[in-house]
């Protein structure tokens, strides 16, 4: 694994720490069998899982029920906040990852936003045609050469993976917001993002609740949606499989017998239907 992290140095530090075990746990770790996803984990997994649906069924589906009454444009204003608000980290990582044509995008979006968006509640670059280009510390390790290591479950934040559970600390850790504003104001921009999630929960309820609740196996599903997304979303949209079905981090591709027309399959589709 040719792997080459900028800007960490030698003296210790708990997330250099964290990701040197994210390397080395990622780097190590092997799927176990030649068209297996990598969880190593299972047993502990599925029990969080449970919690997870169960917190989903006492507080998190009802409460996206709520934010689901707010009035459309007042929900849109709170998304395009959130937006705003992750807009700082997108940039670090852009930076982090020399996609400097992507961070030179999302400063102009973050810019026009703040001047003429109303401090980012209205979505204006996106009407100038200044989409934004998303990202995380976890899709920065991918750029590095880091593998993605073993599915985790986490408690609350859902489906991830070793690589992503690390780099979803170190982006809470280092976030520009929390850093920069003060803690009331910080808090509240804590409260904005966490609406839109809501929201996103409320916007997506039927698919959410077919995934959880009427497929044969919730757990093997939401695994199988979560890494057939995740990984198409690090290639951006090219294929990242060889001729045997080998991914850019190692594994061996679990869907690639049984592509559909744009080179996935359902995943929603039952796996345990005959």
């Amino acid at each position: 694994m040719g792997l080459n992290i900028p800007f960490i140095s030698r003296r210790s530090s708990p997330i250099s720490a964290l990701v040197v075990s994210a390397c080395l746990v990622a780097g190590c770790a092997a799927p176990s069998g030649p068209n297996a996803i990598n969880d190593p984990f299972e047993p502990a997994n599925r029990k969080v899982h449970a919690f997870n649906k169960g917190v989903d069924r006492a507080l998190v589906g009802p409460a996206s029920q709520g934010v689901g009454i707010v009035p459309e444009p007042v929900r849109q204003g709170v998304d395009n906040l959130a937006d705003t608000l992750s807009l700082p980290g997108d940039i670090a990582n852009n930076l982090l990852q020399l996609r400097l044509a992507d961070a030179g995008q999302n400063t102009l979006r973050l810019g026009v936003n703040l001047t003429f968006g109303l401090a980012g509640l209205l979505d204006v670059s996106s009407e100038l045609g200044l989409d934004g280009k998303p990202t995380d510390f976890g899709e920065t390790l991918h750029v590095w050469g880091v593998g993605e290591g073993p599915y985790l479950e986490l408690p609350l934040a859902g489906p991830s993976t070793v690589r992503d559970t690390v780099g979803m600390v170190v982006d809470t850790a280092f976030d520009p917001v929390r850093r920069v504003f003060p803690v009331r104001e910080a808090n509240a921009a804590l409260g904005i993002r966490l609406f839109s999630r809501l929201g996103d929960r409320a916007r997506f309820s039927d698919t959410v609740d077919s995934l959880l609740y009427d497929s044969a196996d919730s757990y093997a599903q939401a695994r199988l949606l979560y890494l057939q997304n995740r990984r198409f979303t690090l290639s951006r949209g090219k294929t990242v499989l060889g001729g045997d079905g080998a991914s850019d981090d190692g594994f061996i591709d679990p869907y690639a017998d049984a592509p559909s027309d744009d080179g996935f399959i359902d995943p929603y589709e039952d796996p345990y239907a005959q």
